[in-house]
């Protein structure tokens, strides 16, 4: 069932990548360009990509407006995950979520313990949630944890995710 559920979905989906950073420039953004070089390797699109500072207000401002845009189906995010008092990408978007998807962050933890940072993973917050009929997933900004959570979790179900968020809007 779940593969013919997948099957139904469209191949292509429509992305934005934000890099949440203080310090990162298009030049040394090396997460952003994982995720980008990634989804474009899937087949999927990035038709917007920016990196917005450590700033709560910033960073949901930017979160709305590109939720706002017909051509984004997916918003993918990077850095600000942590615990320390510039972390706030998850103060900052969460509020937003009109549904969170626990089981995301909880596996990005399962994996990132086993196959990365062992024990330091329980310090990671990353989610995922829907904005404005839109799946967010949000990573650390570390190049490792990215390719985690983009080669085993969210490019084999983002297509999935983005039609069972859009399937009962028409």
């Amino acid at each position: 069932m779940l593969s013919k559920h997948r099957n139904q979905a469209k191949k292509s989906v429509n992305c934005a990548v934000l890099t949440v950073s203080d310090t990162r420039t298009k030049e040394t953004d090396k997460s952003g360009k994982i995720i980008i070089d990634l989804l474009e390797k899937d087949g999927h699109r990035v038709n917007h990509y920016k990196i917005i500072p450590d700033e709560k207000s910033e960073i949901k401002e930017t979160l709305k407006d590109i939720t706002a845009l017909k051509e984004i189906d997916a918003v993918l995010i990077n850095g600000g995950t942590g615990i320390s008092s510039r972390d706030v990408t998850i103060e900052a978007i969460q509020p937003l979520f009109t549904k969170e998807v626990p089981g995301f962050g909880e596996l990005f933890r399962m994996l990132s313990y086993e196959f990365d940072i062992g024990s330091a993973s329980m310090l990671s917050r990353a989610t995922c949630g829907v904005v404005n009929n839109r799946i967010v997933f949000s990573t650390p900004g570390s190049s490792k944890a990215v390719k985690l959570a983009m080669e085993k979790l969210i490019l084999p179900e983002l297509s999935h995710a983005v039609k069972e968020i859009t399937k009962d809007l028409d």
